[in-house]
């Protein structure tokens, strides 16, 4: 479970989730913690102006008037402040208690404080544990003059502690919260993910088992994973396909060698018992023992070339070759088949090339590109091959008025074992176009179903 990707993209998240929370609240945290100290500095700055000022007032009037100064109005300022009133220095009431903390003048910078300073620092009280920050403000009575001491207004870290403590109790809180809906969301989410590809991968179960016709789900999401189950569909297919088309080839090549070796076999008897007495029967013989021996051959020869062409163990020669000479090799071959059937059989030659490439493939090319020519026009037909020389390549191209290929076929006729109407081995085309990639060329199709087909083989002059 923890290795399955339902688990691991919710867990992912989450702890991106966490780790981003952290630092944020541990950002918060000092940002806070600087703002409420800076805050706190202000605001004692403010009330221990305000203090010492009050205070100053209250000392000019007891020393006018001759009354009690107010000694229990330091309590109620720090009850209502919430903060603790101290004085350092000479008694500025003539003698008498103001109310204030005593605090001794080690505990402050008492120079700094006679020469007019205000101060801020941290101490801890007499009786205290507790650090608290503080503020000292010089008093004076005498504006003109010298400051008696300093009145320190202080309030205990530990509140602005408490504060920066809550927020984090707050954030943690929310990010708990944020972490519990983004879990839900993630193992939602996640499901959504991972049951399409759950399914992929038991139809993929299916496939490896040989079960090619299995069902793929078809997904409309339009995402990546919709782009893989439609390519795994597509790949399910040409597996079908493929292995339709194995078990058509093995049966037409079984087929293909029955029928030579039985005619073979029996010539072969008849030879040998003494059945055919007549010198010009066992010619006749002997000729067709021969025709079905080359025929076996041809069938061996494609099948190794297309098994040589798939692993890449050929070599490809390179010599000049007159493009010319040998069109005209390949056009004799078939003459006496289009007189047989009577198939206009024509030859156009625009340029006589000479270029650098493997003579024997590309005479090899051209002649399975007539044989399916031949073999697809009806008789009363017409054939033509044509040559010419364009933009540094020649264009080699064989027209027939045979039925025509659809555009969903166009491709698939390049395929081995790939026959229109099953019938022979579908090598001819495959081997042709493996060859002309090989050679550095191609082999361009255009077709139509009514109006025939043209091949067109284009290679460079100079090997690539």
């Amino acid at each position: 479970m923890f290795r399955s990707l339902r688990f691991r993209l919710p867990a992912l998240f989450l702890a991106g989730i966490a780790l981003t929370g952290l630092v944020s609240t541990l950002i918060a945290f000092g940002l806070f913690r600087n703002y409420t100290q800076n805050q706190a500095r202000k605001e004692l700055r403010r009330e221990a102006a305000g203090l010492t000022q009050l205070y100053a007032e209250q000392a000019r009037r007891t020393q006018e008037r001759g009354t009690a100064p107010p000694f229990f109005a330091a309590r109620r300022l720090e009850k209502a402040s919430g903060n603790r009133l101290y004085y350092v220095g000479v008694p500025f009431f003539s003698g008498q208690n103001s109310g204030l903390r005593p605090l001794r003048q080690s505990a402050v910078n008492f120079p700094a404080i006679l020469r007019g300073e205000t101060l801020e620092f941290e101490f801890t009280p007499p009786g205290e544990h507790r650090t608290f920050l503080a503020v000292a403000h010089p008093l004076y009575l005498d504006p003109k003059g010298d400051p008696f001491g300093g009145l320190v207004v202080a309030t205990p870290q530990a509140q602005l502690h408490d504060q920066a403590v809550r927020l984090v109790l707050r954030l943690a809180i929310a990010l708990l919260v944020g972490v519990l809906v983004t879990a839900v969301l993630a193992w939602y989410l996640s499901g959504r993910i991972t049951r399409p590809l759950r399914r992929l991968a038991g139809a993929a179960d299916e496939v490896a088992e040989g079960q090619y016709d299995t069902e793929v789900p078809v997904l409309t999401s339009g995402d990546e994973i919709a782009d893989l189950a439609d390519s795994f569909r597509q790949m399910t297919s040409r597996l079908s396909e493929a292995e339709e088309l194995e078990r058509n080839f093995l049966m037409t090549v079984s087929h293909e060698l029955r029928t030579p070796l039985t005619a073979i076999r029996g010539h072969v008897e008849a030879l040998r018992e003494g059945v055919v007495e007549d010198p010009e029967l066992r010619t006749a013989s002997l000729d067709v023992i021969s025709a079905e021996a080359t025929r076996l051959e041809r069938l061996v020869g494609d099948v190794l070339d297309l098994a040589k062409l798939d692993t890449r163990r050929f070599t490809v020669r390179h010599e000049e070759v007159d493009m010319a000479r040998l069109l005209e090799q390949a056009y004799l071959a078939f003459g006496e088949e289009a007189k047989q059937r009577r198939i206009e059989y024509s030859q156009d030659v625009s340029a006589e090339p000479v270029i650098v490439t493997d003579g024997d493939r590309v005479l090899q090319i051209i002649t399975n590109l007539l044989a399916n020519a031949f073999r697809w026009t009806p008789n009363g037909g017409s054939v033509g091959l044509h040559l010419s020389s364009e933009n540094g390549n020649i264009h080699v191209a064989v027209e027939d008025t045979g039925p025509g290929i659809g555009p969903d076929e166009q491709e698939r006729i390049f395929r081995p074992f790939w026959t229109h109407d099953g019938k022979g081995t579908g090598l001819g085309l495959a081997i042709a176009r493996e060859l002309a990639m090989a050679l550095g060329g191609r082999i361009e199709l255009d077709s139509a179903i009514g109006r025939g087909s043209k091949f067109e083989l284009v290679l460079p002059t100079e090997p690539v």
